[in-house]
């Protein structure tokens, strides 16, 4: 099956009834002048294009030991892609857009996770998005643009509102939805009015200074050998930067990414997340987020220590213990201050300004907390990834929740309304997905008090 794009005709295929495009470009490859340059339209081609397999991923590293790499020095730099699976080449239906997570270094739509014949199914159109992560995307620079991995985000967005209705979705009914990096992407970008609604899972703490971005740089310069300028780096292959980009998370205060968005006064304006109140939001987190993300912690862990190396006095540990006398309290806390209080602020300021909110809590248990809610979303619990972190065999239940979050993420998408009552100030309704799923008020409420009172 053939359509057309601003820059030439694609061909991709059928799949269970489903037109699927994979490897659209939508900015030419970052490579040797255009290297850490904000992304450039693709250049036109003359008769089709095969858009029928997945392009190469941005520079990165296998995502942990044993895990097959996305990315290998021979795919080069030619990574600013997207995929898009159609229910109907001839319709006008509602768009989604994913941006994928990853620690902001990790991360592509090639990831089998993200396969989204199954959403698609559900009469929209999904289109994911490859952008550059890692240094590539967000190493600052001197005279050099920052946050150009959200600036590639921009550029694909552009190319859905240009393209998108020679595959069947309407350009005036678009959704931006991602997961931890992604979802901090989502929400910054409500800002360019490139989509009318958004869906945030799992938002993570974490914006950088200029001044803490460019020490960063000045590590990894210094272990690849070179000056800290876009001259000597470019001069490197991606995979000479890989070796040594996560040289600044060694130490006691090490953190899990050396990478974040950086205040650049115009994407990224001060130092926490927002999200634009004229986008409708719904945004959450998981229950249990530190679990997959960090390592484990030893049980006779010093609380208030804890509590020290999440921004919090020592006395605060005696307020977990007294609001969350039965939980795993290092998980509790953790997962409060890397994920659930960093979503809770975006909820509440979204509110506050007056945008419809909504807000949800997926307490569905697994093995693993964060990232639980992309094979649930995606519908597909036959990965790799998913059996991380649903554990095998697949757990009960898995095959109705998911339907139901399909539901309602596909419903807001067409209507702006994913069937729980909104979030406000006064109330905090708060969505927990669990089986069975119910609608409960101000879950977080010791949370957001303990938090909230320390700043």
């Amino acid at each position: 099956m053939i359509t057309t794009t601003t820059s030439g005709r694609v061909r991709g295929r059928q799949d269970n009834g489903i037109a699927v495009f994979k490897g659209i470009p939508y900015a030419q490859p970052p490579q040797g002048e255009l290297r850490f340059q904000l992304p450039v339209p693709p250049s036109p081609w003359d008769g089709i294009r095969d858009c029928t397999e997945f392009a190469s991923a941005a520079p990165q590293l296998p995502a942990a030991p044993g895990v097959p790499p996305i990315w290998q020095p021979a795919d080069g730099l030619d990574c600013l892609t997207l995929n898009v699976w159609t229910p109907d080449l001839a319709g006008r239906s509602p768009v989604m857009v994913w941006i994928h997570g990853g620690l902001w270094k990790l991360g592509g739509t090639r990831m089998p996770q993200y396969e989204a014949t199954t959403l698609a199914r559900s009469g929209v159109v999904v289109v994911t998005v490859n952008y550059r992560v890692g240094f590539e995307g967000f190493g600052h620079l001197p005279d050099t643009p920052d946050n150009r991995g959200l600036r590639d985000q921009i550029a694909a967005l552009d190319w859905v509102r240009a393209n998108i209705a020679s595959f069947g979705g309407d350009p005036a009914n678009v959704t931006a939805f991602g997961q931890s990096a992604g979802a901090a992407s989502v929400a910054l970008l409500t800002a360019t009015g490139l989509f009318h609604r958004a869906i945030a899972q799992s938002i993570p703490a974490g914006i950088r200074t200029q001044a803490e971005a460019a020490a960063v740089t000045t590590t990894i310069a210094a272990a690849a050998g070179v000056q800290p300028t876009r001259d000597a780096l470019a001069a490197l292959p991606p995979e000479a930067i890989l070796q040594v980009q996560d040289m600044p998370l060694r130490g006691r205060d090490a953190g899990l990414t050396a990478f974040a968005p950086v205040i650049d006064g115009d994407l990224v304006t001060g130092p926490t997340i927002t999200a634009n109140p004229d986008v409708d939001l719904v945004c959450g987190y998981t229950h249990d987020e530190y679990l997959n993300q960090g390592p484990p912690l030893p049980p006779d862990v010093d609380l208030a220590v804890v509590a020290q190396a999440i921004g919090l006095t020592p006395q605060a540990a005696d307020d977990y213990r007294r609001a969350y006398p039965d939980a795993d309290l290092v998980t509790t806390m953790l997962s409060d201050a890397l994920v659930r209080v960093p979503t809770l602020e975006v909820a509440e300021a979204h509110a506050a300004a007056g945008g419809r909110t909504w807000l949800y809590d997926l307490a569905w248990p697994g093995p693993a907390g964060h990232g639980v809610d992309v094979p649930l979303v995606f519908g597909d619990p036959g990965t790799r990834f998913a059996a991380r972190v649903l554990g095998t065999p697949t757990p009960p239940g898995f095959d109705d929740l998911s339907a139901r979050i399909r539901r309602a993420w596909t419903g807001f998408a067409a209507s702006g309304d994913p069937g729980w009552p909104a979030y406000d100030v006064a109330d905090r309704r708060t969505r927990i997905w669990d089986v069975p799923v119910r609608d409960v008020p101000d879950p977080l409420a010791a949370s957001r008090r303990i938090r909230f009172r320390a700043e």
